[in-house]
Formats: structure tokens, sequence, C-alpha cells
């Protein structure tokens, strides 16, 4: 009886040591009965896997500064299965003030099914094949027991907010099993006195306006390109690249416009194109126009460039020849464009925003003619800018804006750094490489490595990011679904997160964790650029800490916290 009575006092001991050392494990329902729930915080840098099952308890604590946004990120789990599981956020307040009501939503997952080689060692690897990335807006959702659901916070911080320390409440209800449950946590927000303003980082992801792909912003249901339900997606595009700072827009003149060919003259109506511009504008987005590419490749990766000349042909999917720029026709009414074009830029005050591609990625193979439609282009129009994504160094008195992928920066830095020394411009882009150790935006890819992209814009004072894919979404294939793809035209594969970083879904648009990741780099590079003008050697030394070199960093989230307050704490003094 002793010996009974001696193990059951040695549970109880066990009981309570457990309950203080994982609070959230257990939580009282209304009959006071116990619930296997596991409620915690986890720093919204880390990715949770569905299949995540040990959380260790931390503080529920965002710091950032005046002008940015407040993130948190909490998960639910649960040994039985949940239903109906909502949360509700109090507003964060103060003694003297209150923050703007939070936005919250439930991470989703989705499938990545074809890995590629040649990862970095610190790849996320999911043996569902399932990988947490759209932030989903809904009210309630269900959690199938033994699965990890996060929960996404995000409040934005005004300009004019009072500095100081702000402190809320999460609350989620649901059932779990049979029973109803109600658990809170507390969170805070210290808000620093230090403004971000303007984005000053040039910011591109290049983004498609074919009704083809936006029509999974209407639920999957075609509409024609330039209807009212087509502005309106298109709108909302551009609402969401304003919030998430990207400051320029790639748009087509070419694609936009309707030709006519009259009087041995072509005349153009870039009516279309004006309207698109205008929205752009008005939503806050446009810093700079890239006028899209009026030349590609004639066939394979290595064939040369072609230009894109209107046909008499009334097919609206197929209204381009492809011509070199030698041909007569191409030469005709390249004469015109350019001339129609800057006129009308300059009648709308466009012209100094505005920038040209010519054709992506010239590599040594296609140089040549590449060279040839650009000097073209020149003297066709001798004040136009041209920007590009380009594999070649081959190219001096060509190009404007250069636009080198990462490991090309990194091998030929020293030619680079020139360009943004002597008056051009040198810019970095990633697409579905570099891949190795290098930052990108991949799914299968830690968060700091996507918010890195923009600290590499600052160590290596590269002025601007390119990326080509905002929403590239598959024609054929709910973009919510499979995220991976096959490249037809090089064999390549996509990896996933490559070709679209924010979903569509019930006529709206949702943002990732990824994307909200890369804003959070783009705001840290502005703080490194005020930081830098107050104390240089200081930032230089905050940067060093965490970005050793293009391709090798610190990936201690914890330490990128501490670095993160370091600047905010120097920046207030």
């Amino acid at each position: 009886m002793k010996c009974d009575s001696i193990k059951s006092f040695v549970r109880i001991i066990c009981l309570l040591l457990f309950i203080l050392v994982f609070p959230g494990f257990f939580t009282t329902i209304s009959s006071q009965e116990i619930t296997p729930i596991q409620f915690e915080y986890v720093d919204p840098l880390e990715k949770v896997l569905a299949e995540a099952s040990y959380f260790r308890p931390k503080e529920a604590i965002s710091e950032v500064v005046r002008g940015e946004n407040a993130s948190l990120q909490f998960v639910v789990r649960s040994t039985d299965n949940i239903t109906n599981l909502k949360v509700h956020v109090s507003t964060a307040t103060n003694s003297e003030s209150a923050l703007p009501p939070a936005k919250k939503g439930f991470v989703g997952y989705v499938k990545v099914g074809r890995s590629i080689w040649d990862y970095s060692r610190d790849r996320i690897v999911s043996y569902s094949g399932y990988y947490p990335d759209p932030i989903l807006e809904q009210e309630s959702i269900d959690v199938v027991f033994g699965n990890a659901q996060p929960i996404w916070i995000s409040v934005p911080i005004p300009k004019d907010a009072k500095p100081g320390l702000y402190n809320g409440k999460v609350t989620i209800t649901g059932k779990n099993g049979k029973e109803l449950f109600s658990i809170s946590k507390n969170y805070s927000i210290k808000v620093y006195p230090v403004t971000i303003e303007e984005t000053s980082l040039w910011v591109t992801n290049w983004f498609t306006l074919d009704a083809d792909r936006l029509k999974w912003m209407n639920d999957g249901v075609p509409f024609e390109p330039f209807s009212d339900k087509y502005w309106r997606c298109v709108d909302k595009l551009a609402k969401k690249m304003a919030e998430y700072r990207q400051n320029i827009a790639l748009i087509s003149p070419l694609d936009l416009s309707e030709f006519k060919f009259e009087n041995n003259k072509w005349t153009i109506d870039f009516s279309n194109f004006d309207k698109t511009v205008e929205l752009f504008i008005r939503e806050g987005v446009i810093g700079k126009i890239e006028g899209g590419h009026i030349g590609t490749r004639e066939s394979h990766w290595t064939s040369q460039f072609v230009v894109f000349v209107p046909n008499e042909k009334k097919d609206p999917q197929n209204k381009f020849d492809k011509l070199p720029i030698s041909a007569p026709r191409a030469k005709r009414f390249y004469t015109d464009f350019f001339d129609g074009l800057m006129n009308h830029l300059k009648e709308k005050g466009w012209d100094k925003i505005y920038v040209q591609h010519i054709a992506d990625e010239p590599i040594e193979e296609n140089v040549e003619t590449y060279t040839e439609i650009s000097r073209f282009v020149k003297q066709a129009a001798p004040e136009l800018l041209i920007i590009e994504a380009c594999h070649s160094k081959n190219l001096d008195n060509i190009i404007d804006i250069w636009v080198p992928q990462l490991d090309f920066m990194n091998k030929d830095y020293s030619f680079y750094n020139e360009q943004n020394k002597n008056g051009k411009e040198a810019w970095f882009y990633t697409c579905l490489a570099p891949k190795g150790e290098y930052a990108n935006r991949f799914i299968e890819l830690p968060l700091l490595k996507t918010r890195f992209v923009h600290w590499l814009n600052f160590k290596y004072k590269i002025p601007g990011y390119l990326h080509w894919g905002l929403n590239y979404w598959t024609a054929n294939g709910n973009p919510l679904d499979e995220q991976t793809s096959i490249n037809h035209e090089g064999g390549n594969i996509l990896p996933g997160g490559d070709s679209w970083i924010i979903y569509p879904k019930d006529g709206n648009l949702l943002s990732s964790i990824r994307f909200d990741a890369m804003r959070d780099g783009i705001v840290d590079y502005e703080l490194f650029k005020m930081l830098e003008k107050k104390n240089p050697e200081t930032a230089k030394s905050i940067i060093d800490k965490v970005i050793y070199g293009f391709d090798k960093y610190d990936n201690n989230v914890e330490q990128f916290r501490k670095n993160r307050r370091d600047m905010m704490e120097l920046l207030s003094k």
C-alpha cells in the first residue's frame, strides 16, 4: 500500500512537471476534462511541415519599425481531429494607443512533386511532399489528427504609430474530437521609433496578364481579354504588388497595342497599354515601366534572335511573325513603332521612367543578333534605355541596365560593380537558377534564403532585383495543387515556387509566406541603407555577420533576429 502511494505521488509530480515544461500541450475545456491540444508560437521565419510535432514553448513577440508589417505564427496540433478551427486576434494595445486590426489566415500546404538536383545543405525535406506556402484567408479550417496547422497573423504598423510595446491575445476555438475548446495566448509587438518610407531598391516580379491564366482568379472560368472581369483581375494584381513593395511593372506596348499599316506607315493604338500603365500607377506600383520584349530566339536556346512583326492574320493568339531585324518588314515596322512609342511616352510624361527589353537572356552563341537588334533600336530611339537579363558580358555600349543571374554576378562581380560605378546599373536576378547554396525563393528552401536575396542587394551595392515568376500559373491546373512543371523550351524542371509566389482563390489573390519574407527583406534593405548613412562601419559589421559571400550565409533564425534587433536599436538612438 505504501509503495502504491509513492507511485501515485511520483506520477502526479511527473504530470505537474510536464505541464510546467509544456504549458501549451494541455488546455481546459468547459467540462474541465484534459484535452491534448498543442498550441505554440513558432518564429514566422520557420517553415512548419504538416508532419512536425515538436514545438518548444517561446514568447510570441514581433519587433518591427513603423511602416512595415509585424508577422506572427502559431501552430495547432492535436491527437484527435479538430473541426471548425477558428482564430480571433484581439487588437494590440498599450496604455496610450492601439495598432490596426490584425489580418489572420491559415498556412496552406501545396505539393512539390519533383524535387530537383543540386540543392543546398539546408534544403527542407518533406516526406509527404507537401510544403507550407499559401496564406489562406478563410474563417475556419479542419485539422486532421497528428497534423500541424500553422496560423499566420500580420499587423500593419502605421508610419505614425507611437513607439513602444503593444500587447494582444490570440484565441483559438473549435471542436477537438467531440469536445469544444477555447485556448488563448498572449502576443506582443514592439515598435521601434524608426520609420520606413518608400522603397528605394528596384524590385520587379514579372507577371502575366494572359486571360487564360488570370481565369484562376475567376475560379477557373474563362473570360475575354480587356473585359470588365479582366480589368478587375488586373487591378487586384496591381494592389497586391503595391502592398508588397514591388515598384516596377513589366508592361508590353507591343503585346497590348493594335496596329494598322496604311499609306506605307504603321499606326499604333496604345489604348490598352495606357489603361494598364495608368492602373498600375494609380495603385502605387510604378516607379519604372519595363517595356516587354520585342524579340525572342528563333527556336532552341542557342539559336539566333528574331523580332515580332505584326501580320495580317486575324488570330489574336498568333498576330506576329518572327523575322530577323534585317528583314525589310521588320525595319519598316520598328522604325514606326519606336518613333510612335517615344512620342507617346513623352506626351504621357512616362519617357523618363520607361526602359526597354529587347530579348531575354542573350548568350555568347547569339550575342551578335542581339546586338544587331539593340543597335537598330538605339538608332530609332537614341534616348531609350535598354534593360536585360543577360548571360554575356559582351554587350558593352548596348545595355544600360545589366541584370545578370546571381551566380554570374558572383563570378564577374568586379565587371558589374564597375557598371554601377560608371553611370550604368547592374542588378541581379534569380529564377530556376542558381541552385546550390545560393539564396532563392524555392518552396523547398528556408525562408531566410528568400529574405537574404535583398541582404545581398545591400552588401554588394546592387540597386535592383528581378524575378520572372509572380503569377505564371499553369493554364491547365489549379495553382494550389502541383507546384512544379517542366519548362518545355529548355527541358528543365521549374522548381516548386519558381513560377509563382502568389495564389488565386475565390476571386482573390493570396500571399504566401515566401512573398511575406521577400517583402520583409526589402524592408531590411532600407534599414541597412538608413544605418549606412548614420554609421557605415556598423552597417557593414552587421551585414558581414550574416552574409559571408554570394552563396554563404548564417542561417540561424535566432541570430538573425538579434542582428536585426541591433540594427533597429542603433537606428533608434
